[in-house]
């Protein structure tokens, strides 16, 4: 399943945890955050889940 979201909005969010930008990775399904944290939340629904709870922290 591909996600729709609008680059507009891509541009405008933003990592609540670190503040860094986000990139889609259309296979996952995710925002993963190009900062200092690296934290990828999950797309449901073609609606971003951008809480630090429900994201996927990166591999040490």
């Amino acid at each position: 399943m591909t996600m729709k979201l609008d680059s507009w909005l891509l541009e405008i969010l933003a990592c609540p945890n670190c503040g860094g930008d986000l990139r889609a990775d259309q296979e996952a399904d995710e925002l993963v955050c190009t900062g200092s944290c690296g934290y990828a939340y999950p797309v449901r629904d073609d609606i971003p889940v951008l809480l630090v709870d429900e994201a996927r922290t990166p591999a040490p």
